[in-house]
């Protein structure tokens, strides 16, 4: 319990200079989120059909397909690299 009171006593002082976010002058409608919602996921699955440029698409085995599996990507398309750059560049935001 003191380790975790002398971790908020040093921080205390520095409170006054982070940053901080306003507030929301009004509440987000679910219906402006699902429409957001909407528009990304329609966004995402445009991508999943453009084929890149250059890249050959083998038929055959695909030793990586447990893992676009799991990473909701399709072979030789934008997303090639699935969700992980969504997620990665959410998590630095």
């Amino acid at each position: 319990m003191t380790k975790s009171k002398s971790a908020l006593s040093f921080i205390k002082p520095f409170v006054p200079y982070l940053p901080e976010i306003e507030k929301p002058i009004r509440a987000i409608a679910l219906r402006d989120k699902l429409i957001w919602t909407f528009i990304g996921l329609f966004i995402y699955l445009i991508c999943c059909h453009i084929p890149l440029y250059g890249v050959a698409i083998r038929d055959g085995s695909d030793p990586l397909y447990m893992l676009r599996m799991m990473l909701a990507s399709n072979k030789g398309s934008l997303m090639e690299l699935g969700i992980q750059p969504i997620i990665t560049s959410g998590m630095i935001l």
